[in-house]
């Protein structure tokens, strides 16, 4: 990890900078996390690095491991199933009104086509970070291209989990382009505006995704 800057906004950092660890596995599940070891590698004091990580406490992505200590926490399959099944719902409609809006929000869709024209470019060494921050991006388009600011505030909570379970399937090469040719469809749909299909195909993906991530994490977890 490389060491920050002081900044008055330091606690936000370090949560990010952990967070970002945490979702592409450098900092795995199960992993003890020793606050004075943490604070030396970001170069800061021990003081933002325990603010940060009861954050992420509260968020259920650490735990606390024997005195003043935290560790990852496991993936749940099934939690990040159900996850993904209450996302399916709200992913339909975020595109339902993506593409009813596709006409009346210029730069919602300049927005949408620029995500989409960024997952076209990944490829074997496109790192798992990027391919995260990537997905991540392709739906925060479309929910906001959707105009209703209580879908992303719903889903924005749940990222932090479904970041960390992306990187079970993304870092296959098959997964990272079958997912962005469902990206293709769906973004199709909503630029077409065909709000019906759009709907469909958004829901498909969420729930394909969700199978897809389970199955995975549970072989791991049988591998392990």
């Amino acid at each position: 990890m490389i060491p920050l800057d002081p900044a008055p906004n330091l606690i936000d950092q370090v949560y990010a900078r952990i967070l970002e660890g945490i979702a592409d596995h450098s900092l795995p599940p199960g992993q003890r996390i020793r606050q004075n070891e943490l604070a030396e590698r970001l170069g800061v004091s021990r003081q933002p690095v325990s603010h940060a990580l009861h954050l992420l406490h509260r968020q259920g992505l650490v735990a606390e491991s024997g005195r003043k200590g935290f560790q990852v926490t496991p993936l749940d399959p099934v939690r990040i199933r159900q996850l993904y099944e209450v996302r399916s719902a709200i992913d339909a409609l975020a595109a339902r009104l993506a593409a009813e809006r596709i006409k009346s929000d210029a730069s919602g869709r300049a927005r949408l086509e620029a995500a989409l024209a960024a997952g076209r470019g990944i490829d074997a060494t496109t790192s798992l970070a990027a391919l995260i921050a990537l997905d991540v991006e392709f739906h925060s388009a479309i929910y906001r291209l959707s105009g209703n600011p209580a879908i992303e505030e719903t889903v924005g909570p749940q990222w932090p989990h479904m970041r960390r379970s992306m990187a079970a399937v993304l870092a296959e090469l098959d997964y990272r382009i079958s997912a962005w040719r469902e990206h293709e469809i769906i973004a199709t749909h909503i630029l077409a505006g065909d709000a019906a299909a759009a709907e469909a195909a958004a829901q498909a993906h969420a729930l394909a995704a969700g199978r897809t991530t389970e199955e995975h994490l549970k072989a791991q977890r049988h591998a392990a």
